[in-house]
């Protein structure tokens, strides 16, 4: 077979890097350029140093159309700039990493809509798509742990969200909140009842639950903010995202459990636990994994993805499985940290 020739934007991220690190190894994969303009010419390894010995990889300053599939990592805004600055060839595939093409408004290229890539969703409709974006972290945590529910039109009316993510989340560019001297033995809320994240989950869950969302005038996130209360927090560890959900629900804990299992029976990422679940179980993965309690007329889902991986580069490398055809696990056998 054929290899896939891989070109990737803004490679010198924590997104970026993850994308090298499984696409280095991904058997169908040929790495063409990993663009950086400030490490122009330095080994990738000089970068992320994890890679050292296992690849010779140069970033470069020149991207080009000799490509099947470009990743987009680069920040919020940038996606769009860079699109709208360069002229990418009609048979180059793209998939997005930011969040410019997330909310079905303005999701517009070239004539084309970009699809939004949650495998889970929709995997028929990224199989034939021509661009995907890549959904957010906490989004797809959360999703992860809405959508059999959805699908059952077992949502109500208020969803209760407490969700904790690692520095890496934050991006490689320190800022006030990420560094390790304030991060450590530390904990913080931030964007209470307001994450814009909600506005993607929520176009999710009301493509499965319609009439979900209120309707009205306000902007989507105002109106989203009537049903999900979300209380981010910036944990003291580096990677990793759980979230604890609770909503009403009148099934009983088998019942439910059920309708979870069977609603991701074929998705090879998501798995149901019988037992508690901790962080550890995901980090350096692509999995996410749900655990489903009753607490009387409670429902409690604890959702537990690696915000790097299912929540970013590891998705985005499921994605270019789907719509080059390849299967849908290649590459992401990854293992994890263990203890």
């Amino acid at each position: 077979m054929e290899k896939i020739k891989i070109g990737i934007i803004g490679s010198a991220g924590y997104t970026g890097g993850e994308l090298l690190r499984v696409l280095i190894y991904h058997p169908h994969v040929d790495i063409v350029f990993a663009h950086s303009g400030s490490n122009a010419g330095n080994k990738v390894s000089d970068v992320h140093h994890d890679l050292l010995g296992d690849t010779d990889l140069r970033f470069s300053d020149i991207h080009h159309n000799d490509i099947d599939v470009l990743f987009l990592c680069v920040g919020h805004g940038d996606s769009r700039k860079f699109l709208e600055a360069n002229n990418i060839a009609p048979h180059v595939k793209i998939i997005d990493l930011s969040q410019d093409y997330r909310l079905s408004a303005n999701r517009e290229y070239r004539g084309q809509s970009f699809v939004y890539g949650l495998p889970e969703l929709q995997r028929d409709t990224i199989r034939s798509a021509q661009y995907v974006a890549n959904p957010g972290c906490f989004a797809t945590g959360i999703q992860l742990a809405l959508l059999p529910l959805a699908a059952a039109g077992l949502l109500s009316d208020e969803i209760h969200i407490n969700a904790t993510t690692g520095s890496t989340g934050a991006g490689q560019r320190p800022t006030p909140t990420s560094h390790f001297s304030w991060r450590s033995n530390n904990l913080s809320i931030y964007k209470a009842f307001s994450h814009q994240h909600l506005q993607e989950i929520s176009e999710s869950l009301t493509q499965l639950q319609p009439g979900f969302l209120p309707e009205g005038e306000e902007p989507l996130l105002q109106r989203a903010t009537q049903r999900f209360n979300i209380i981010p927090q910036r944990g003291n560890f580096p990677r990793g995202i759980l979230s604890a959900i609770y909503l009403d629900c009148d099934l009983d804990e088998e019942a439910v459990r059920e309708h979870y299992r069977t609603y991701y029976a074929e998705h090879p990422f998501t798995h149901v636990s019988d037992s508690s679940v901790d962080l550890k179980q995901v980090v350096n993965t692509n999995k996410c994994i749900l655990q489903i309690e009753k607490h009387g007329s409670k429902l409690l889902v604890t959702s537990i993805v690696d915000n790097l991986l299912k929540g970013a580069s590891g998705q985005a490398v499921q994605n270019m499985n789907l719509i080059t055809g390849l299967d849908e696990t290649a590459g992401l056998r990854l293992k994890s940290v263990g203890f």
